[in-house]
């Protein structure tokens, strides 16, 4: 949408909101996301509007392309985004204020929450700091996890869609077929059963364990730091799953590892196994714990190559492909830690070069 027009359309939501005298004074593009999403920056003034809102751009009802190929949403008339916002509000998680709905019209006029993603705040700073802010986001995290989950409300569809069998099946099998396969062609029949048999059984133990509330992407990204707090976005696709799945993407990031070294991972694990239980959280094992970790870390890191590889071939966008080198990387660092998964090391070893 050209940014004349978002103006337009803008106007007589902001007068609405925040009274006759509110304005738009400029309008400006922000980064978007993987999604059919996109957003921009309004410089405001008049009336009791803030300095400046951020306006989400909807191109169709929001929903995550993974989410509504797998169908995994019930079917619900209102955008995920705020139906999942209503709650996190509810449980005190500092998520950005909506100003107005008009998901309807296309447009969700948001708080603004700054430009310091917390990947940003953490570049060039020291260990210290580093460890401190990510121990806050781990906090706000066990927030939503314990909190979100001891609260359940069956209003919000985060409660009726699980990171199941089913889905972390889908994931590796994206990994295969965009990642692998559409790319490099198919794989020799006897090592494709062997992958698919070793992901069969990654996704059956991760379908095992005890599901709570997650944020399904829960990385440096998406958690943004503003006057000392973190504040959470891109919540929409909430949902249930093994409690460390989020923690995974937090200290997996696409890259993390060149920010948070081994020792200070472990510190991070120890942080917020220790405040699971503080807390309230049944006590994890430490070594069940380090394995699931491992486990959801791995599973995310492949489904993120086959994604970005997915979006580059059949969505056009080939920004994301800068990131699949230090993702390939996680997949390797992880495979080393993971003896168990010894076939999927040997099959894609080769690989490694040309899934990048």
């Amino acid at each position: 949408m050209e940014l004349a027009a978002v103006e337009r359309r803008l106007a007589p939501l902001l007068r609405r909101r925040f009274g006759a005298g509110a304005r738009v004074e400029e309008v400006r593009p922000l980064a978007g996301d993987a999604s059919t999403r996109s957003y921009v920056r309004a410089r405001t003034s008049g009336g009791e509007a803030p300095p400046t809102v951020v306006v989400m751009l909807l191109a169709d009802r929001g929903l995550s392309i993974s989410s509504d190929e797998l169908a995994v949403l019930p079917e619900t008339s209102e955008l995920p985004f705020v139906n999942v916002h209503r709650f996190l509000s509810r449980i005190g998680l500092d998520v950005p204020q909506i100003y107005t709905d008009a998901s309807s019209e296309g447009l969700v006029l948001l708080e603004d929450v700054g430009d310091t993603a917390l990947r940003d705040a953490v570049a060039g700073a020291g260990e210290a700091r580093t460890e401190a802010l990510y121990r806050a986001a781990i906090e706000a995290l066990l927030h939503l996890q314990i909190e979100g989950t001891r609260r359940r409300d069956e209003d919000c569809i985060a409660f009726h869609q699980a990171f199941d069998e089913r889905l972390y099946l889908w994931e590796f099998e994206h990994f295969i077929e965009y990642g692998i396969e559409h790319r490099l062609g198919p794989l020799p029949a006897p090592a494709a059963a062997a992958l698919r048999q070793s992901f069969a059984r990654m996704a059956a133990r991760l379908d095992a364990q005890p599901r709570v509330l997650n944020h399904r992407d829960y990385h440096s990204w998406n958690l943004f730091v503003q006057d000392g707090h973190i504040r959470v976005i891109d919540f929409q696709d909430a949902l249930l799953a093994t409690a460390p799945y989020d923690l995974a993407t937090l200290l997996g990031d696409r890259d993390t590892p060149t920010i948070v070294s081994p020792a200070m991972e472990a510190r991070l694990l120890d942080h917020y196994r220790t405040r699971w239980a503080d807390l309230g959280g049944s006590p994890w094992d430490p070594r069940q714990f380090e394995e699931v970790y491992r486990l959801c870390a791995l599973q995310k890191a492949l489904k993120v190559v086959g994604r970005f590889h997915y979006l580059h071939l059949v969505k056009g966008k080939s920004a994301y492909l800068r990131y699949l080198p230090p993702t390939v990387g996680q997949v390797r660092r992880l495979l080393a830690l993971m003896p168990e998964w010894s076939a999927v090391e040997e099959i894609l070893a080769p690989l490694y070069e040309r899934l990048q």
